[in-house]
């Protein structure tokens, strides 16, 4: 069962995804973030994010209650699975990685960071001391092996102290 400080976690990244509000995700809403995040970034790589958030819509959809939208708690219920399954963590881990890393370069820039947070956000974001806690060797960049360090302890992890806890920003408690 997840802790309160992995419910604010996830309900951090539920509201924010959850486009009208509603208290449930839909298909429309994943979208919908796919696009806001295609709008600030280069050109043509919408149909790349909507593939990204359109599997992250059928892992979820599957383990929901309801045939068309998503509650917090059917968010919950993969989050509760995900210790046990570190290999489907490291999976979505390397795929964000891929989707935020938009030069394709094998690094995420801060550039590159703020946008993904002001797209899944709705808005413009400081992220300069996030992106601090997750550039583990400050070298200026978050690796791959950084990012999926940190991806795996936001979505598996109860540390509010862990860098990885801070992915999306920080987390109201």
């Amino acid at each position: 069962m997840a802790s309160p400080f992995q419910r604010d976690k996830v309900r951090l990244v539920f509201d924010a995804m959850d486009g009208d509000g509603d208290g449930a995700l839909r298909e429309t809403d994943f979208e919908a973030l796919a696009r806001r995040w295609a709008a600030v970034r280069v050109a043509g790589d919408e149909e790349r994010l909507l593939a990204v958030m359109r599997g992250w819509w059928s892992t979820l959809a599957r383990h929901s209650r309801t045939a068309d939208a998503v509650a917090i708690d059917d968010v919950l219920t993969v989050v509760d699975l995900l210790k046990a399954m570190p290999e489907a963590v490291t999976a979505t881990a390397d795929t964000m990685f891929e989707a935020v890393d938009e030069n394709r370069d094998g690094l995420i820039s801060p550039a590159e960071y703020r946008r993904m947070i002001e797209a899944w956000r709705g808005g413009p974001a400081e992220v300069g001391d996030t992106f601090a806690l997750l550039d583990s060797d400050g070298d200026g960049a978050i690796s791959r092996e950084e990012f999926a360090a940190h991806w795996y302890e936001f979505w598996a992890g109860d540390d509010p102290a862990a860098p990885g806890s801070r992915v999306f920003g920080r987390v109201p408690g």
